[in-house]
């Protein structure tokens, strides 16, 4: 097992493409190219559209945004590991992770500009609405893969959090009882090394993150956050074991944050040019072009190509949201229960009776 090899005790990370490019042929997953091809695109997209996100913000025309620029890979390659059958319960920064799953960029855009109805999925997409408190999705993970396993199901659930979730007690709460039920759990922790600005050495003493899981009965790994191919391996080991059974992984993608926490906060304030500086090199994206470069799948006018596409999508989706009707009341009620609960109408009722507005329909 690649948790085994690649011991968290023993500080060791799993990486198959080096910040240069080159690969460990051993570790190397056999994937299909177009595959790969394929979560290039949806890197360059996520990019893209992350930018067009800060920009609308900066303008004033959509809300609070938290930037995930460096974080492409941490975000698509565990994903890519999971089934059309299987869930992602994200957090509040997996944009990556969201469109390889089948999440409309209207909706992401729609959500971010204060409309709940960019959480209404469409249908057959296995994407849980974003949560913004700090790790308590990871708790909700753990349930519907309990669920999944009383139902004699095979499906998985995938679960994002950031460095600063692993302190939470829900992060704690949530392990140990995947460990307990041994339920089909993968937990992948994106070590950006911020919780806002609270650095990764002040948030807990232990030499890993990923080694939290050896005390909860179940394996963890530390991988290169910055590798897809890295991301996915581990991944796969994971889903596997949980399909078969064999219950949760921690994941811990050691990755870099390059923009701020989110467009309300000023990271310059905490951290040094330099040190940016030296992730920058480490780009997921430079890095998985160089590799497809060097395996013929990819050259200047792919990349001119996509990146064109990219921007023309990003561009008319971001529109539509822009030109969408703005939220109604209702929205705060609606999109959280399929039917909505006596308890929830007559809240919905009271309310629009104070706002002059009449009782719920």
């Amino acid at each position: 097992m690649l948790s085994d090899e690649f011991n968290p005790l023993d500080g060791k990370m799993l990486q198959v493409i080096g910040a240069d490019g080159t690969v460990c042929k051993r570790l190397e997953p056999n994937l299909d190219d177009d595959l790969l091809k394929r979560a290039y695109r949806t890197m360059i997209l996520s990019r893209v559209a992350d930018e067009k996100a800060v920009k609308l913000q900066r303008q004033g025309r959509i809300g609070a945004y938290p930037p995930s620029r460096g974080q492409e890979a941490s975000q698509i390659g565990p994903a890519m590991a999971l089934g059309p059958e299987d869930w992602v319960i994200p957090g509040f920064r997996e944009l990556t992770a969201l469109l390889w799953k089948g999440v409309p960029l209207l909706n992401l855009f729609l959500y971010w500009s204060g409309n709940e109805e960019g959480n209404a999925y469409p249908e057959g997409v296995r994407v849980t609405p974003g949560v913004i408190p700090v790790s308590d999705q990871i708790p909700h993970a753990v349930g519907v893969s309990y669920a999944s396993k009383l139902r004699g199901e095979t499906v998985v659930t995938m679960t994002y959090f950031g460095d600063g979730g692993s302190s939470e007690g829900s992060f704690h709460e949530g392990l140990n009882l995947a460990g307990v039920l041994k339920t089909p759990t993968i937990f992948v922790c994106q070590n950006n090394q911020y919780a806002i600005s609270l650095p990764r050495a002040k948030q807990t003493a232990s030499k890993t993150i990923a080694q939290k899981a050896i005390a909860y009965g179940f394996p963890g790994i530390m991988v290169d956050g910055n590798d897809v191919l890295a991301l996915y391996a581990a991944a796969k080991e994971a889903v596997d074991r949980a399909r078969a059974g064999e219950g949760p992984t921690l994941i811990e993608s050691y990755t870099y944050r390059i923009g701020d926490h989110t467009t309300s906060d000023d990271a310059t304030r905490y951290r040094s040019q330099s040190e940016l500086q030296e992730w920058e090199t480490k780009d997921p994206l430079a890095r998985f072009r160089v590799y497809l470069t060097n395996k013929g799948l990819w050259d200047d006018i792919m990349e001119k190509t996509s990146i064109e596409e990219a921007r023309s999508r990003v561009d008319e989706e971001s529109q539509k949201a822009l030109d969408h009707s703005p939220p109604q009341l209702d929205d705060v009620f609606k999109y959280t229960y399929k039917t909505m609960p006596p308890g929830l109408l007559n809240q919905l009722s009271a309310l629009k009776k104070d706002l002059g507005l009449g009782g719920a329909d």
